[in-house]
C-alpha cells in the first residue's frame, strides 16, 4: 500500500499510546494496538513473540488471525537464528517480504505461504538497546506493505516493547510481593534456601537487571557467601568471595551503595561475580532483628541504571524479608545443632552405660594392688610418676601379672579419673571387626551393621582407653591407631566424616614388640608412639614375698563368695605356693586358690598334691640331693596335668587355658615349644 499520511500515522501512534495507558493486561493491550494499526496497516494476521532468556527461545505469546493454520498458534517456539523471527530479534532490524512466491528463505516462510500469507513485516521490540521480542503483521495480498509501513510498525513496536516490559516487571514484582507476604504470614510454599532463589529471580525480573544476588556474612568479617545468585537469566553457582576491594564492603558497613558506571574496575578480582561489562551496582545491607548487618542484597546490570531511585525502595523491602528469613534459618540451624548434640550425648551416655554394665558383669582379677615387695613398690612409684601426666604408657609384662590393674591405677590417679577408662582386648576381637570396635561404624557400613555404633575411642573421649594385648592388632588397624595417636582424629567405618577425640592411650602387651617390629609384624612408628613411657609389671616369681598376702586376699574373697568358713592356709601349703615359679603369675595363683576353696571344707585350707599342679608340689617337696629337673620339665608336667584334668579341652570355662591363667593361643604356643601333643583320643 502507499505510504500512510503523516497525520494518519501520528493518530495511530497516539491511539497506541492511549491504549498502553488504559490497558493493564497483555491481551487487552494487544487487541487495542491491533485495532489502532488496522486502518493504516491492513493485515490478516498479527503476532507478538516474546523472548524467554532462561531458555533462549522466542515464544508466540499473543495472536490475532483470520487465517486457518495447523502450526501457527499461541505457544509456538522458535530459536534465535533459526527463523525469520529469530533473525529480526538478533539483528534488531525490520524484515519486509513483499511476495512470498519468490522470497521464501526460512522453513517458516514456506509454512506461512502454505497458510496463505503472501507478504509480511516483522520488526524487533527493543528496550534500552536490548531485544525483548518481535511484532509482526501478515497479509494474503502480495505487495501489501512498503518501507513506510515497516517504519510505522517499528515506531509502534517501540511503544509496545516499553508496555510489555513494564507489564513483565509489574507481574514479577506482584509475584515477588505475594511470595514475601506469604512467607511473612507463614503460608508460603517456598521457604528455606529456596526462598532466596525465588527472591533474586523475582528481583531481577522486577528491576530488569542482569544480576541479582543475596549473600550472608562469614565470621571473619571480610568474606561473604552467596545464598542465591541470578546471572543472565538463570541461577549460577553459589560461592564465597572477599568484599574488601568491592562495593559490597560499603554495604557491609551498614550503608547503601550505588555505582552508576564502570563497576568492572571496582571488582578487579571477582570474575565469578562480574564476567560482563557491568556498569551499574546497587547494594542494600541485610539486617537482623537487632539491626546488625548479616548480609547484603545487590543488583547489577550491563547498562547504567536509569531508575536507581525506584529500585532502592524495592531492594530495601526485599532485604527486610531476606533478613527475617536468614534469622529464621539461623535459629533453625542452631536448634538442629543443639538437638544433634543432645542426641549425641544421649547415645554416648547410653553407650557408656552399656559399657559399664559389661565391665560390672565382667570378671576383674583384682580390686586393688596387693603386696609390698620391692619389685611391686618400684612399679607403683612409676605409676605415681606417670599418672599426673597425659603421656602414652606401654605396660609390658607376662600374662597374668596384672597389667590391666596397673592401667586402672594410672587412670584413677590422673586428671581424667572423672571420665571413663575404656578397655579393649585387642586379641579377643576378630580381625574383621577390630576397626568397628575401635572407631565405630555407621548404619549400613557393612553386612550386619543395622544401626550406628559408637566406637571405643569415641566413648573414651575425655578419658582413657586401655588397649590390652595391643601387639595382636592387624597391620591395617595399626595405621589408623597411629593416626589417632598423632593427630587425635579418625574416621568412623563407612563414613568420610572425621571425628576428633581427646583420649589418653595406655597399651599393654606380653609380647616382645621390638622383635615383632624386626619381624615386620608391628609398625616401628606405632611402637615408638606407644613406648613413650614403658612400665613393666613384675612377674610373681620376682615378688615371692607378696605371695602370702595374695593367697590370704584370694582366700577371703572366695570364702565370702562360696559361703565357706575358710580362714587360714596350712604352712605346708603356703611353703609350696611360695616355692613355685608361677609361669601364669597372679592369675594362675588365683585359679589355684579358687579351685582349693571349692573343694575344701573347714577353717584351714590345705592344698594336697591332688589340688596342686605338678610343678607346685615338686617345687615344695624338693629335698637336698634330689634332682628337681629343669624348669622346662616342671612347666611341661604342669601343663600336661592341667590338660589331663580338662580332658584336653583348651578353650572355654572348663578349659586348661583358663585354669592356667593363659590365653588359649599362648597355651598352644607353649605346648608346641615343649613338645606336648594330644594322645590319640584326646579332645581340644
Amino acid at each position: 500500500m502507499e505510504n500512510a499520511e503523516p497525520s494518519a500515522a501520528h493518530r495511530t501512534l497516539l491511539e497506541i499510546n492511549n491504549a498502553i495507558i488504559s490497558n493493564l493486561t497483555r491481551d487487552a493491550l494487544f487487541h487495542a494496538i491491533a485495532e489502532a494499526l488496522r486502518p493504516v496497516i491492513p493485515f490478516d494476521r498479527t503476532a507478538l513473540f516474546l523472548h524467554d532468556p532462561a531458555r533462549d527461545v522466542l515464544t508466540l505469546s499473543i495472536l490475532e488471525s483470520s487465517l486457518p493454520t495447523a502450526y501457527f498458534s499461541v505457544g509456538l517456539e522458535m530459536r534465535p537464528g533459526e527463523s525469520h523471527v529469530g533473525w529480526v530479534f538478533k539483528e534488531q532490524k525490520a524484515l519486509l517480504r513483499r511476495n512470498l512466491e519468490a522470497e521464501r528463505v526460512y522453513p517458516a516462510d514456506g509454512w506461512a505461504h502454505a497458510d496463505g500469507v503472501r507478504s509480511y513485516i516483522i520488526v524487533p521490540m527493543v528496550v534500552r538497546g536490548r531485544s525483548v521480542g518481535t511484532l509482526a503483521v501478515a497479509s494474503t495480498t502480495p505487495d501489501q506493505y512498503t518501507e513506510a509501513d515497516a517504519a510505522l510498525l517499528q515506531e509502534a513496536a517501540k511503544q509496545v516493547a516499553l508496555a510489555i516490559e513494564n507489564m513483565q516487571a509489574y507481574e514479577a514484582l506482584t509475584r515477588a510481593e505475594e511470595m514475601v507476604r506469604e512467607i511473612a504470614e507463614g503460608t508460603a510454599a517456598v521457604t528455606g534456601r529456596d526462598f532466596f532463589f525465588s527472591l533474586v529471580r523475582h528481583l531481577a525480573l522486577a528491576l530488569r537487571v542482569r544480576y541479582a544476588f543475596v549473600s550472608e556474612c562469614l565470621p571473619d568479617g571480610n568474606r561473604v557467601r552467596t545464598l542465591a545468585f541470578w546471572k543472565g537469566g538463570a541461577f549460577a553457582e553459589n560461592f564465597e568471595y572477599d568484599v574488601s576491594a568491592t562495593p559490597c564492603r560499603i554495604v557491609l558497613d551498614g550503608k547503601s551503595a550505588v555505582f552508576p558506571a564502570d563497576v568492572q574496575r571496582i571488582f578487579p578480582d571477582d570474575r565469578d561475580l562480574v564476567d560482563l561489562d557491568a556498569q551499574s551496582y546497587l547494594g542494600i545491607p541485610v539486617l537482623d532483628s537487632a539491626g546488625r548487618v548479616i548480609g547484603h542484597l545487590a543488583v547489577l546490570d550491563d547498562k547504567p541504571f536509569g531508575e536507581a531511585g525506584r529500585a532502592a525502595p524495592v531492594l530495601r523491602a526485599f532485604a527486610a524479608r531476606a533478613g527475617a528469613e536468614m534469622e529464621r534459618l539461623k535459629a533453625e540451624d542452631q536448634l538442629r545443632a543443639a538437638l544433634a548434640e543432645v542426641e549425641a550425648l544421649k547415645n554416648r551416655l547410653h553407650a557408656e552405660n552399656v559399657y559399664l554394665q559389661e565391665e560390672i558383669r565382667g570378671e576383674h582379677n583384682f580390686v586393688e594392688m596387693v603386696g609390698s615387695s620391692p619389685a611391686l613398690l618400684a612399679a607403683l612409684r612409676q605409676v605415681e610418676q606417670v599418672a599426673s601426666t597425659d603421656s602414652t604408657v606401654l605396660i609390658l609384662g607376662e600374662t597374668g601379672t596384672g597389667k590391666e590393674l596397673i592401667a586402672r591405677a594410672i587412670h584413677s590417679r590422673g586428671t581424667r579419673r572423672e571420665r571413663p577408662l575404656v578397655k579393649v582386648n585387642c586379641s579377643a576381637i576378630s580381625a574383621g571387626l577390630v576397626e568397628s570396635e575401635l572407631f565405630g561404624h555407621v548404619k549400613g557400613a557393612f553386612t550386619g551393621a543395622l544401626e550406628r555404633r559408637i566406637g571405643r575411642f569415641e566413648l573414651a573421649d575425655g578419658g582413657t582407653i586401655f588397649l590390652d594385648e595391643v601387639g595382636d592388632l592387624p597391620l591395617e588397624t595399626q595405621v589408623k591407631l597411629l593416626r589417632v595417636l598423632q593427630e587425635r582424629e579418625f574416621e568412623v567405618v563407612g563414613s568420610n566424616r572425621t571425628l576428633r577425640v581427646n583420649v589418653r592411650v595406655i597399651g599393654a602387651t606380653n609380647r616382645n614388640l621390638e622383635e615383632a617390629v624386626a619381624a615386620g609384624r608391628f609398625r616401628a612408628d606405632l611402637f615408638y608412639r606407644l613406648n613413650v613411657v614403658p612400665l613393666r609389671a613384675p612377674a610373681l616369681r620376682d615378688r615371692r614375698g607378696d605371695i602370702p598376702q595374695l593367697v590370704m586376699f584370694f582366700l577371703a574373697r572366695f570364702a565370702k563368695e562360696f559361703g565357706k568358713p575358710l580362714e587360714i592356709v596350712s604352712q605346708t601349703s603356703m611353703d609350696r605356693l611360695v616355692a613355685y615359679d608361677w609361669p601364669g603369675n597372679v592369675r594362675e595363683l588365683q585359679n589355684i586358690i579358687e579351685r582349693a576353696a571349692v573343694l575344701s571344707a573347714g577353717r584351714i585350707l590345705d592344698l594336697g598334691p591332688d589340688l596342686l599342679p605338678v610343678g607346685v608340689a615338686a617345687a615344695a617337696d624338693r629335698r637336698p640331693g634330689a634332682t628337681p629337673g629343669t624348669l622346662e620339665d616342671l612347666e611341661r608336667r604342669h601343663i600336661q596335668e592341667a590338660l589331663e584334668l580338662s580332658r584336653w579341652v583348651i578353650e572355654g570355662p572348663a578349659g586348661a587355658a583358663r585354669s592356667l591363667g593363659l590365653h588359649p593361643n599362648t597355651l598352644r604356643s607353649r605346648m608346641a615349644k615343649l613338645g606336648i601333643t594330644r594322645p590319640p583320643h584326646g579332645r581340644s
